[in-house]
């Protein structure tokens, strides 16, 4: 399935995208997607229901992330080889683990706002992962049958205040509008290997990000298996997985968000995101 959530900001409905494309609601069976109703057992119910008996939605309007809430943002940093010679930093030997504040999410679409003072927002396409179920000490082997699904994420970065003062990376990660996700979740039968998906960013139309998963130092299930030693994940929770190279902190000269300018990405089969940045 392809779940999304339609509507304005803060009064979204759930609903599906069928094979033919077009957006069923779903208020009739599910009252939006976060925590329990994103568990692998709620959604299997859902796939039992026959998309053409659901109404379509003639025009969705605005997309809103798939996840009205989270009760975590996590994200892996330098996950993919180039992406950390990029950075000037030595391959990691264990996951690096980081967080976005959950008022960071947003939908695909929505415009980036650069905050107050930013002269560093930057851009990162990743694959997100969406965990469906309590996982704690879970292995590798087992990691997988915990997720709900796949999706896009922009990963938004201010890398003065990531780098530049001090503490933690979360300082410039979280500004409201910096976690845009979706459209879609996508349950993990319709993905297949989560190590096998292209993933690209364009900046003003030019391509400046291309690779693709299997490209991870640390994939899907390694990344699940080794937080669950740690952490209780829960129902709900999103894993951004890493950036592959071609952020404009790595470029010379450093390239940066500027009022203006256009974003778009993708992962392929978890579907596209486009955002237009704004000054505060």
């Amino acid at each position: 399935m392809k779940l999304l959530r339609y509507g304005p900001a803060g009064q979204e409905r759930p609903a599906l995208m069928d094979a033919d494309g077009i957006v069923r609601d779903l208020s009739a069976h599910v009252s939006d997607f976060a925590g329990d109703t994103v568990t692998t057992a709620a959604l299997s119910k859902l796939a039992e229901i026959a998309p053409t008996t659901l109404p379509p939605v003639d025009n969705p309007g605005r997309i809103g992330s798939p996840v009205a809430r989270v009760p975590n943002f996590f994200c892996v940093g330098l996950n993919y080889a180039k992406h950390a010679a990029e950075s000037g930093m030595d391959l990691p030997t264990e996951p690096i683990l980081f967080s976005k504040a959950a008022s960071a999410l947003s939908g695909p679409n929505d415009p980036i706002i650069l905050p107050r003072g930013s002269v560093k927002s930057d851009w990162e396409v990743e694959l997100g992962i969406v965990i469906g179920a309590p996982a704690h000490y879970v292995s590798e082997a087992d990691a997988l049958s915990y997720v709900a699904g796949y999706c896009t994420i922009n990963d938004v970065s201010e890398r003065e205040y990531q780098i530049e003062r001090g503490g933690q990376w979360i300082k410039g990660k979280s500004a409201p509008t910096y976690g845009p996700v979706g459209p879609y979740l996508v349950t993990p039968d319709e993905v297949g290997d989560p190590q096998n998906l292209d993933l690209s960013l364009s900046l003003n139309g030019e391509i400046v990000q291309n690779s693709n998963t299997s490209d991870m130092i640390f994939g899907v299930a390694e990344i699940i298996s080794y937080m669950s030693r740690f952490m209780l994940l829960q129902p709900g929770d999103v894993i951004a997985t890493g950036t592959p190279s071609g952020v404009g902190m790595g470029m010379s000269p450093q390239r940066f968000l500027r009022a203006g300018d256009v974003v778009e990405l993708e992962v392929i089969g978890l579907g596209r995101q486009r955002q237009e940045v704004r000054a505060s």
